[in-house]
């Protein structure tokens, strides 16, 4: 498998609190990759740096090659970098359809002079985007939901439209922050289908953040650990599930819980 992605040694430092310490790792194409750890161990920051919100303090990003380090988050959406967030952020008082338009490069793209004068060229580019859109509201299951409100949809369905969202910017690395919070048992069935669909079928790249150990061990082929901002572990589920130090310093307590 090729590598798309090359984090070295990449460090954020909040005036005297180091939150992510010399992190380094690669993922491939065509891999699930997952991000786990403890509350505060610098996994959103760390998604934050992926995805141009913070600048390193230390190391760099490469992206297919590419330097990505100093790009802005727009400008790695471009490059095909998009991401989810913790907190729900859709546009509530839009549809479905339409919080998947305006993310659509597209529609980003469009001219004043080209919306004016477009013509018949111009509707059927038109076309094709609500088509593309409606598609991909069909994978994730809101197709018959599209001229709902966003603020109208279950909690789980929004989650889904705001992974709809993301792949409506047409990524190759699809980044979910805790893509299953909130969610119950069937809810998060239908997620870990959707993230099998989206590298499956649509051949997109996913990292993810979730804190809900039977599901990231169900759904990675590799999983990195942090602990307080430093990189403790690395490998595939099992090799991850048995580490002491992983154990130690995270899953030891949620299997404790679990088993309670």
């Amino acid at each position: 498998m090729s590598e798309i992605l090359n984090v070295t040694e990449v460090s954020m430092i909040f005036g005297g609190l180091t939150a992510v310490d010399q992190v380094s790792f690669h993922m491939d194409d065509g891999e699930i990759l997952a991000l786990i750890g403890p509350n505060g161990a610098g996994k959103t920051t760390l998604f934050n740096l992926l995805t141009g919100v913070y600048k390193p303090t230390l190391g760099r990003v490469v992206f297919y090659g590419e330097d990505v380090t100093d790009l802005k988050p727009h400008q790695r959406v471009e490059k095909g970098i998009t991401r989810t967030f913790q907190n729900i952020r859709l546009f509530n008082n839009m549809t479905a359809l339409e919080n998947l338009l305006i993310a659509h490069p597209a529609c980003r793209g469009e001219k004043v002079t080209g919306a004016l004068f477009g013509g018949k060229k111009l509707r059927q580019s038109r076309r094709k985007v609500v088509d593309d859109c409606e598609a991909i509201l069909d994978i994730v299951g809101l197709l018959d939901k599209e001229e709902e409100l966003a603020t109208n949809l279950p909690y789980g369905k929004q989650r889904l439209l705001e992974i709809g969202r993301a792949l409506a910017a047409n990524p190759k690395l699809l980044l979910l922050d805790e893509p299953g919070a909130g969610m119950n048992s069937l809810e998060k069935e239908e997620l870990s289908r959707l993230i099998g669909d989206i590298t499956g079928k649509l051949k997109k790249n996913v990292l993810l953040i979730d804190h809900d150990m039977k599901f990231v061990m169900g759904i990675s082929d590799r999983i990195i650990v942090l602990d307080h901002g430093e990189k403790i572990a690395e490998g595939k589920p099992d090799e991850v599930q048995n580490n002491p130090q992983v154990i130690e310093a995270y899953l030891g307590k949620g299997i404790e819980d679990d088993e309670e």
